[in-house]
């Protein structure tokens, strides 16, 4: 496999400019892997040692569609739920929150009228003791459900979308409660197991019942130096809120390669071509189509569809699905030339404030594109 030397060139050109210290691209195109190379290093104050293909990323908001929606899909096509099922139909907890009336689908759309941000972790942990046992983490997630009882929205259900972490803490939780289970063992046991078990976990560093047991140290990639815990990340979770939570969340939390997200999203492109998959091609099909009874919204359910201006860049086609990670990830699918793109940094090192990966990824989107699929 001889990787382009554009992207060579334009990888190495982001680490000198500070865009982040290091990454990894991987590209599938037509089922066929045609791209996997690594540039920078893990940090750069100081230098840390170099990325590679098995460097291990906190994919931030990747974990939404690789974990959270996978397992909504999963669930649905089993008949656990329905995508019009009601949030307090499955809490009923919040059967007089604001939000209760939502469904599965308007948390999914980004259309249930809740806010897209709120901290949370201040009030679960204001001292940063984070729960680090299951006991713990089931009693931060009570109350974390006692957070949302009181929590406004902010227009009515399926008036606009509106990006939300709030809402996809729910469906993590929601999850938990449909399959009786702890969402990283859902995810490993359903998901990553049965893929053959890639490098795909929660709470990588801590050696847990669902993530390896042995030291990670030179493996994940560092990302800042957070304050209210008082110490640089690496293998933690960057995600205030899924840290007040242990570490296992519906919208953050899952650390992996670049091979290992290549693993699930494969299954989300063969079953659209109604090709071998853990996953049903209606069900695929259905989450993946923009959810346009939301005005003005590019959303599918859990997945991004292209918009003007789009990170994808300028040449997938309408009918592609992907979504972004805050620390410097991202996922595209085009499902008409089959192209699958991964890219995995930690932009936030050092510091958040570098937002330079705006700019940088429909220019890399543009050129994987331009010399794998387009027509020559």
């Amino acid at each position: 496999m001889q990787v382009p030397p554009s992207l060579h060139a334009a990888l190495d050109q982001a680490v000198a400019d500070g865009v982040f210290p290091g990454a990894v691209l991987a590209v599938r195109h037509r089922g066929n892997r045609v791209c996997l190379v690594s540039a920078g290093r893990l940090s750069s104050e100081p230098l840390g040692d170099p990325v590679t293909a098995s460097t291990m990323y906190d994919l931030a908001s990747l974990t939404k569609p690789l974990a959270t929606v996978t397992s909504l899909a999963l669930l649905i096509q089993r008949g656990q739920c329905r995508l019009d099922d009601r949030v307090d139909d499955l809490l009923p907890e919040l059967r007089d929150a604001p939000v209760g009336p939502a469904t599965l689908r308007h948390l999914l759309t980004h259309s249930s009228g809740l806010p897209g941000w709120r901290g949370f972790y201040e009030r679960l942990s204001p001292n940063a003791v984070l729960p680090s046992s299951r006991q713990a983490r089931g009693l931060a997630g009570e109350q974390m459900l006692q957070l949302f009882k009181s929590e406004a929205v902010l227009y009515g259900r399926g008036e606009r979308s509106l990006y939300s972490d709030l809402g996809f803490i729910l469906l993590g939780l929601i999850i938990e409660r449909l399959s009786d289970s702890t969402l990283d063992r859902f995810v490993a046991e359903r998901i990553v197991q049965p893929l053959g078990e890639p490098p795909l976990w929660y709470l990588p560093s801590e050696g847990g019942e669902h993530s390896p047991r042995r030291s990670m140290v030179g493996v994940i990639a560092p990302t800042e130096h957070d304050l209210w815990r008082g110490r640089l990340l690496c293998g933690e979770v960057h995600d205030e809120n899924a840290a007040a939570l242990g570490g296992v969340a519906g919208h953050a939390g899952l650390f992996g390669t670049a091979e290992a997200v290549l693993a699930v999203t494969g299954n989300w492109l063969r079953a659209y071509h109604r090709q071998t998959s853990i996953l049903d091609c209606d069900v695929v099909q259905e989450f993946t189509r923009r959810q346009e009874y939301v005005p003005g919204s590019s959303w599918a359910l859990g997945w991004d569809t292209p918009s003007t201006p789009s990170s994808s860049g300028r040449y997938f086609s309408p009918k592609s699905f992907g979504h972004l990670g805050y620390t410097g990830t991202s996922i595209w699918i085009d499902p008409v030339c089959e192209l699958e793109v991964v890219l995995l940094s930690n932009r936030v090192y050092p510091s958040r404030k570098n937002e330079m990966i705006r700019a940088f990824r429909p220019v890399i989107h543009d050129l994987v594109y331009q010399e794998f699929a387009a027509v020559r």
